[in-house]
């Protein structure tokens, strides 16, 4: 494969005579395979000049493919002057992580407003299609590919490319899961090893390199590796060339050459027999795979499956990335409920979304089928009327009633096979979103509302006999969740509790945030179970990878709550402390949490 840097620099383009060597444009890589596939990586202003390169004589007209790793400015602020988007007969397939809130096409036409620019996406002449990602594997032409989430405040994935026998890695924007990993030069551990894991016998590594050891522990938490980190993922996943990337903007290229050298002398020290350059404007290299049997494809990495091939990509194994971004506008849903709270967020949140909702009973819709030959979608109570209407649509032969989603409303799941799913109350209008959205673009929505609890009666009989739900801040537990988020060093925690619809928070250490509904919470799974509940990592945990407190601008990714227990033992909330990376969490602070979620059940017993 072929290689070509087109911009170098993180944060923001600093172009000047301080940077004309190394340059002064953000982000943008291309990459081509022998047989002449071609795919950008990242489009920042580097793009601009690439976009000119490959429009040069007339050409320009060809299909190809741009990888972005997260859209954070300095990743897409090339793609308006990227000239290939505006020629006639170009199809260009853009892929970038998923969301679901904003498309990767509306995030991108956002930065095109009228405010900000003077022409629309809508103006560019290419054919453009645009796919959301989640883990896992797919193929662009001949190049197969692996995206992984990296560690970065924002939803970011690295990419593994793979032709011609040869491999390239590109992990820009990434932050070292473990703090200390960022400066020391000891083993990599847990999500750091897994980092390396990932990049594992590489012929190239283009590698986050914003910050050195010492600049890194003032840096902390804004998304960037150190140097030193990006050697040690170099040298324990034995790859061939370390390219450190993402320049700082104050760096010029004189103190670049002399960090380089300071790199080069660290291989010796720590044994790395790869080479180690930093990324040039400019500079193209041939990516050969010819490092012997012993460099081969990486191991111990996690996927994460999410619909099938789309687009300009053909699905690899059973593991695919891919998710094509499709409107859902101009379905139709018929809502075969009583009037109800239920019935009118459904009716909401579908209308919201551009989708054209009916609303009829239960007995007329059974009385004539007909009227659904052109719904994508029916919801039914989850009654014997519900049911009886969903088994007499299951024994239609004709195509429309198969392709119809039905949908059940009701207190809990039940099991008859002529439901396709159940919507379980209460829900909150976000969920209800999600939900429809995957109901009809037919994708896995990983998102899981908790169970109610066997003792949910008992449980919040309890809960309000403590008499704390919607008081004013007490100091007693204000004073708790700052020594937990102190002595654990994470951002946020909380004393929640969970009512009937909502969880609460009793304190709140890092957000300016009283309540979430009870489905978004993870403090209801943590309520479930007598043991503290951890989850590394949200993005690649089925029951919270689509939550919005995950995808949203609260971007949680590390978890652990301790479950709160009444005095009578019903659980009620929960002691839990969250990051916006992805972390492990040792023996010795599980039982920091747990000692002080003790100290929180005293206070809520003399309370109640």
């Amino acid at each position: 494969m072929r290689v070509r840097f087109w911009g170098t620099r993180g944060s923001l383009p600093v172009p000047g005579p301080s940077t004309l060597r190394y340059g002064g444009n953000t982000s943008c890589v291309e990459v081509e395979s022998d047989s002449g596939t071609l795919v950008v990586i990242d489009c920042g202003t580097g793009a601009r000049g690439l976009g000119r390169a490959l429009t040069a004589d007339g050409a320009g007209a060809r299909k190809a493919a741009i990888l972005i790793s997260h859209t954070h400015w300095d990743h897409i602020q090339g793609f308006p002057f990227f000239a290939p988007l505006f020629m006639p007969g170009a199809e260009w397939d853009v892929y970038g992580p998923r969301g679901l809130g904003e498309s990767l096409r509306d995030t991108l036409a956002g930065q095109m407003q009228y405010t900000y620019f003077p022409i629309t996406l809508d103006a560019m002449g290419a054919e453009i299609r645009y796919h959301s990602l989640v883990e896992g594997s797919f193929r662009i032409g001949d190049i197969e590919i692996q995206a992984q989430y990296l560690n970065h405040p924002v939803l970011t994935l690295g990419y593994r490319l793979e032709a011609d026998g040869a491999s390239i890695v590109y992990a820009c924007d990434h932050e070292p899961f473990r703090a200390s990993a960022g400066s020391d030069d000891e083993p990599l551990q847990g999500k750091d090893r897994e980092h390396a894991a990932f990049a594992a016998g590489a012929d190239l590594l283009i590698h986050d390199a914003q910050y050195t050891a010492q600049e890194y522990g003032d840096r902390e938490g804004w998304g960037h590796s150190s140097m030193e980190y990006a050697l040690r993922v170099a040298l324990e996943g034995d790859v061939g060339k370390l390219v450190l990337s993402h320049h700082d903007p104050t760096r010029s290229d004189e103190q670049l050459d002399a960090l380089v050298e300071e790199m080069r002398g660290r291989t010796r020290e720590v044994g790395f027999q790869g080479a180690v350059v930093a990324a040039a404007e400019g500079v193209e290299l041939e990516v050969k795979g010819d490092r012997g049997d012993d460099a081969g494809r990486p191991v111990g990495v996690g996927s994460r499956v999410d619909g099938g091939g789309a687009g300009g990509g053909d699905g690899v194994g059973e593991e695919s990335a891919l998710r094509q971004d499709r409107s859902i506008a101009g379905h139709t849903i018929v809502v075969a409920l009583p009037p109800s709270k239920e019935a009118q967020i459904l009716k909401e949140v579908a209308t919201e979304d551009g989708v054209e909702v009916t609303r009829m009973a239960t007995a007329a819709a059974g009385s004539d089928l007909d009227a659904l030959r052109e719904a994508s979608l029916l919801v039914v109570p989850g009654d014997a009327e519900g049911v009886a209407l969903a088994r007499r649509l299951a024994t239609v032969e004709e195509g429309w009633a198969r392709d119809l989603t039905v949908v059940a409303v009701g207190d809990e799941a039940g099991t008859d096979e002529a439901v396709d799913d159940w919507l379980v109350r209460p829900f909150s209008p976000e969920y209800a979103r999600t939900r429809i959205r995957g109901w009809l673009l037919r994708i896995p929505v990983r998102w899981a509302r908790a169970p109610t609890p066997d003792d949910e009666e008992a449980r919040l009989e309890a809960l309000h006999r403590l008499g704390v739900m919607d008081t004013e801040n007490e100091e007693r537990f204000d004073r708790l969740t700052r020594i937990a988020a102190a002595v654990l060093g994470v951002p946020v925690s909380l004393v929640t509790l969970i009512d009937e619809e909502r969880q609460w928070f009793k304190s709140a250490e890092g957000v300016d945030l009283r309540e979430t509904s009870r489905d978004a919470a993870f403090c209801s799974h943590t309520i479930l179970g007598d043991e503290l509940m951890v989850v590394p990592d949200a993005t690649n945990d089925d029951r919270f990878a689509d939550n919005p407190l995950v995808t949203g601008p609260a971007h949680m990714r590390f978890y652990a709550g301790y479950p709160l227990k009444a005095p009578d033992g019903h659980r009620v909330g929960s002691l839990c402390i969250i990051d916006r990376k992805a972390r492990e969490l040792s023996a010795r602070d599980r039982k920091l949490l747990e000692d002080l979620g003790h100290m929180v059940e005293e206070e809520l017993a003399r309370t109640g």
